[in-house]
């Protein structure tokens, strides 16, 4: 018998070892599959059973509800337990030290300490303010750009932000965007470094969104470590974001954060908050006082003596009835678990996109223009796309609206307040854009379509706690039935 060489044991071997780890991967992949399906199907009981209970509204009205970046919604649990506690108290304005009024500051202070507790934000002041908006716009009207300051923010932003950009020109700082891919939506890390580390002004200002509101790809919070080692002070906009992922304030600490809290869990309405780091609480500088934003003014004498923390920014009254909801809209996500509620949004959009990108006329055009990554890579719970007729013409989104309207389907249309987005979307150029607003004193997007022969807008389509498989494929029916449709 022929002995083998040395070179045939090697690659013998080879083989086998190459063989056996292909068995191991495979039992392994099977087996990682098998856990991943068992713990779909669990997350998929939870999540029905919590539909049942605190939803229940949805089916018994019949409500395909795919609006939750527009607005969350509230649960059942949560109204009862804030009817319960408005009716066994009474409740004073808090700036007193009345029975009444101290039982409010008390409730207030809770939800003021849930809120930093929630976020891991110990090193924040939380100052309760209207709306997301509103915690902008102290920013905006606070942030030293007189002092040679520059405001550097991503194409991809939410009007709220734009609009800080009015502050920083009036006051003769200078702004600058940072573009994104056109393919993907992203923003190219070496555009941005390229821009942060170009300024040579006193004080930067930089801000951008955890998440897009309109794509909703997550931006890379990576950026606001980046950016502080090179001077900038950072915005963060999380309203996107927080509904449905972890924002961890130690881990990332931006010097200013913006949230909505009906964004999260859907009530109340009217409620946002500013977290200032501490640190970075003396970097703003506030023109005018207000009641309670004040520990002594005068009016014979030019003078006041500003508070300190988060009164210097809570101007007048708080809202006091409401705010003790937002420590039982908290606890309510906690009781989900954040993470839990990020693998589902997750799942549901895998579902929804592979199933929606897979629609086509008979003559093999595409159904949908969806936009974003091609793969979804690194994504929440929104998708923005266009419907097309078989010609591959774009349909409007108001008709698509309206038909979704007659089947008690909520999606959300227009421009999203994020104009840069859907200027790219839509391949608007800056001299386009430019020459149409320098030929009119007012107008609209429909007046821009009319004058520049282009698309505006989009359909947007976002997911939720209450979402389940039936709603998908509701929506999913809704698009088959405007195949080979000419609208």
């Amino acid at each position: 018998m022929a002995l083998l060489s040395i070179s045939t044991i090697a690659l013998f071997t080879e083989a086998l070892s190459n063989s056996i780890g292909y068995m191991i991967r495979s039992l392994f992949s099977k087996k990682n599959t098998q856990v991943a399906k068992q713990k779909e199907l669990v997350h998929n009981a939870y999540f029905n059973s919590l539909r049942n209970l605190n939803y229940e509204r949805l089916d018994k009205d019949g409500h395909v509800y795919l609006d939750y970046t527009g607005g969350n919604l509230y649960s059942s649990l949560q109204l009862d337990k804030h009817i319960e506690l408005l009716s066994n108290n009474t409740f004073g304005n808090p700036h007193s030290t009345n029975p009444t009024s101290q039982l409010s500051t008390r409730l207030v202070e809770e939800a003021r300490e849930k809120i930093i507790s929630f976020f891991n934000a110990g090193d924040y002041y939380c100052v309760f303010t209207l709306n997301a908006s509103g915690a902008l716009k102290i920013v905006g009207e606070c942030y030293p750009f007189k002092d040679n300051g520059h405001f550097l923010l991503l194409t991809d932003n939410h009007n709220s932000v734009n609009g800080i950009r009015e502050y920083c020109n009036n006051s003769g700082g200078h702004y600058e965007y940072v573009p994104m891919n056109n393919v993907d939506l992203s923003i190219s890390r070496e555009n941005l470094m390229q821009c942060l580390k170009a300024s040579k002004r006193k004080n930067k200002l930089f801000a951008f969104p955890a998440q897009s509101n309109v794509s909703g790809i997550k931006h890379d919070l990576s950026w606001i470590s980046k950016a502080q080692e090179l001077g900038w002070d950072v915005l963060l906009d999380a309203a996107a974001f927080v509904p449905t992922s972890i924002l961890d304030l130690k881990k990332y600490s931006p010097d200013f954060v913006s949230i909505s809290f009906y964004k999260i869990f859907g009530y109340p309405t009217g409620l946002g908050c500013l977290l200032v780091k501490k640190t970075s609480f003396n970097t703003l500088d506030k023109k005018w006082f207000a009641g309670g934003t004040v520990n002594l003014a005068s009016a014979k004498a030019p003078y006041h003596f500003l508070a300190d923390g988060h009164e210097r920014y809570e101007n007048g009254t708080l809202n006091y009835l409401d705010i003790p909801a937002l420590k039982i809209g908290l606890e309510y996500m906690e009781s989900i678990g954040m993470q839990r509620l990020n693998e589902r949004i997750d799942s549901l959009m895998d579902y929804l996109f592979a199933n929606l990108k897979e629609m086509q006329h008979s003559n093999g055009n595409p159904q949908l223009e969806i936009f974003g990554h091609p793969t979804r890579k690194n994504t929440g719970g929104t998708l923005v796309l266009c419907f097309k007729n078989p010609d591959e013409s774009k349909i409007g989104f108001e008709k698509i609206e309206q038909l979704a309207n007659q089947r008690n389907i909520s999606i959300r249309s227009g421009c999203f307040c994020n104009p840069g987005l859907d200027e790219t979307n839509n391949c608007l150029t800056t001299q386009e854009i430019s020459d149409y607003f320098k030929s009119r004193d007012s107008g609209d997007y429909y007046d821009m379509i009319n004058h520049l022969n282009k698309m505006r807008g989009a359909t947007r389509v976002s997911v939720g706690i209450a979402t389940n498989k039936k709603d998908l494929d509701t929506f999913l029916k809704f698009v088959a039935s405007l195949k080979d449709r000419t609208l």
